[in-house]
């Protein structure tokens, strides 16, 4: 009997010890990007120096248990998680100046993320992705550490916060002239828009996406092109 009460204890404190993601893991990670990220900017030398902090987060990514059912958690986890994976990665092989030269970054080097093993591409494209098909603002919020990126912020995305957070960061991408390049008759606008194209065109054209968030609207018969993504290191040193 009591080695059955015990059993039951094991589990039930498993279960507990599963049941979300700590608030303590949005504390930590918004610690450490205000600590780590400054105007957009990474410092990959200070995290590579002084990893343990970083570390200590993924570790907690690799056993928290997450529920669609709590959206905004569910969310704000894994663009957090994506985000931090990328400074590990960029970190662990600094200095390097373009994040296409560690071979498989998004593609095939493997994470342990809420249990399972997965990659870059694997949070970007079959969780957010696929779970919620009609947000866009994603592709705002996920840095790759390139340059061509929406900036990264300096705190954590968290369930109280994300819908703002997320509108915050379109419309600050969307009205940023570097980043929506209008002149005359013609519109540049990011690779971004190319790669993940039927995430925007599900709103109607690039046009009208862009519209939803511009604080001047662009007009619909301006051309559309795309310029190149830029891939150098958004480092602060």
């Amino acid at each position: 009997m009591k080695k059955l009460t015990l059993l039951f204890t094991l589990v039930l404190v498993s279960q507990i010890a599963f049941a979300q993601v700590p608030a303590s893991f949005f504390t930590k990670v918004d610690t450490f990007l205000k600590a780590t990220v400054t105007k957009g900017l990474v410092n990959y030398s200070e995290v590579k120096a002084n990893p343990q902090a970083l570390n200590d987060l993924l570790e907690m990514a690799a056993i928290a248990n997450v529920s669609e059912n709590r959206p905004n958690e569910f969310k704000a986890f894994y663009i957090n998680t994506y985000n931090l994976i990328v400074i590990k990665k960029i970190s662990d092989y600094y200095p390097i100046n373009n994040p296409l030269k560690i071979d498989g970054l998004f593609d095939k080097i493997q994470i342990t993320v809420a249990g399972k093993k997965t990659t870059l591409n694997g949070i970007e494209n079959d969780i957010l992705r696929k779970t919620y098909p009609k947000e866009a603002r994603f592709h705002f919020a996920l840095v790759c550490a390139g340059l061509g990126c929406p900036p990264i912020i300096s705190e954590a995305y968290t369930p109280k916060k994300l819908e703002n957070q997320l509108q915050q960061q379109t419309v600050a991408a969307i009205n940023d002239p570097n980043f929506i390049r209008e002149a005359g008759k013609n519109v540049k606008i990011s690779k971004i828009f190319e790669w993940y194209a039927q995430d925007f065109k599900q709103y109607g054209s690039y046009i009208d996406f862009l519209n939803i968030y511009r604080k001047t609207p662009l007009k619909a018969k301006l051309n559309v092109s795309f310029y190149e993504y830029n891939w150098n290191l958004n480092d602060s040193k």
